[in-house]
């Protein structure tokens, strides 16, 4: 049977867009509160009874967004362009590495991004 684990997560950043296509509201430097869920799905080891331990994920996500938080995201090796996207992006690339394990099948099975807009990973 199939699992599934959620974290949420929060960290604080400022960028802007410098693209034509940008607005002028949205050229300028400004910040947001970025509101998150990780979803981690996968069968329970057998001999623990859990998908993965909840206190490890909580510490990859929290080594994961600790760089992004309170940051100029466009200083951010990967983020020139820091759309919502894009930061959800390097957000499962960063946290693909630690979640992986020998002993299950455990998968990120989305990031959803609650503000500042709704945005899906599966």
């Amino acid at each position: 049977m199939l699992l599934e684990i959620e974290k949420d997560f929060q960290f604080e950043a400022a960028h802007y867009f410098g693209h034509a296509d940008a607005n002028d509201l949205f050229k300028k430097v400004h910040g947001h509160s970025f509101k998150g869920r990780v979803t981690l799905r996968g069968h329970a080891q057998a001999d623990k009874g859990w998908v993965r331990d909840l206190w490890k994920i909580e510490q990859i996500i929290k080594d994961v967004v600790a760089p992004l938080d309170h940051c100029l995201l466009n200083e951010v090796e990967g983020l020139e362009q820091p759309a919502l996207e894009q930061i959800g992006s390097l957000l499962i690339l960063m946290a693909l590495v630690p979640t992986k394990s020998k002993t299950t099948d455990c998968f990120i099975k989305n990031i959803i991004f609650n503000e500042p807009g709704v945005l899906g990973f599966w």
